[in-house]
């Protein structure tokens, strides 16, 4: 019988959120405070406020949006700082046993397809899966049914039998509403904020907590 199909986020899931928190939170508010001849208060104030007119949809998550919009060259400036991307701990190590073990990889995220591709770069990452998929690419975010309608449409696969990880409980939700039934979320996306204590989902401490959940299934298997 073929192994779950495993689908992965992969900024705060595969990858440390402690990139894109300075990115966001930390280094644009200084370029559009110099762009636009503002103080840096002035400057958090309003990206704060388009950060909260965007979060969740295509427009939060794509570079071409947020360099119009701010008058700062989003994916240029994102690239000059890749050195700071990271793999959270254990990554390599379950992907590895994801792919020894024969367990299909499919990377679903929300990064559009350039801050995909020089990260999916930086980190080595591409090997390891089947499928890899921009939600900029089939014109939904994660967040909604009918992204995963589309991935189904494109690339088949069974909602019953797979495990979707990720950081964020409204993407959670999303494919909770499309019918996927093993969803789990991750205690610390960022290496500098603490860790989640509660969830409404199942949650990994250490990424590599997979590997034992996905060996007690297939034990269960051999007994039933």
């Amino acid at each position: 019988m073929q192994k779950q199909t495993i689908i992965f986020d992969m900024d705060g899931t595969l990858l440390d959120l402690a990139y894109d928190d300075f990115i966001w939170n930390e280094l644009l508010p200084e370029r559009y405070a110099a762009a636009h001849g503002c103080s840096l208060q002035h400057s958090q104030e309003k990206l704060y406020a388009f950060y909260q007119q965007h979060n969740h949809t295509l427009n939060w998550y794509s570079s071409r949006f947020w360099s119009s919009k701010v008058g700062v060259d989003v994916l240029a400036m994102q690239i000059e700082f890749q050195h700071k991307v990271a793999k959270r701990a254990g990554c390599i190590e379950l992907l590895e046993f994801l792919k020894a073990e024969g367990y299909p990889c499919w990377l679903a995220t929300n990064a559009d397809c350039k801050g995909l591709e020089f990260k999916l770069k930086a980190m080595d990452l591409a090997q390891y899966f089947e499928v890899i998929v921009s939600s900029e690419t089939l014109g939904h975010a994660k967040e909604f049914v009918e992204f995963w309608q589309h991935l189904q449409a494109l690339h088949p696969f069974d909602p019953n039998h797979c495990y979707f990880i990720d950081d964020t409980e409204k993407v959670l939700n999303g494919a909770k509403n499309f019918g996927i039934k093993n969803l789990i979320t991750i205690a610390q996306p960022s290496s500098t904020k603490q860790a989640k204590t509660q969830a409404n989902y199942p949650m990994l401490e250490h990424l590599t907590d997979l590997i034992s959940m996905l060996q007690q299934v297939e034990e269960q298997k051999i007994y039933a």
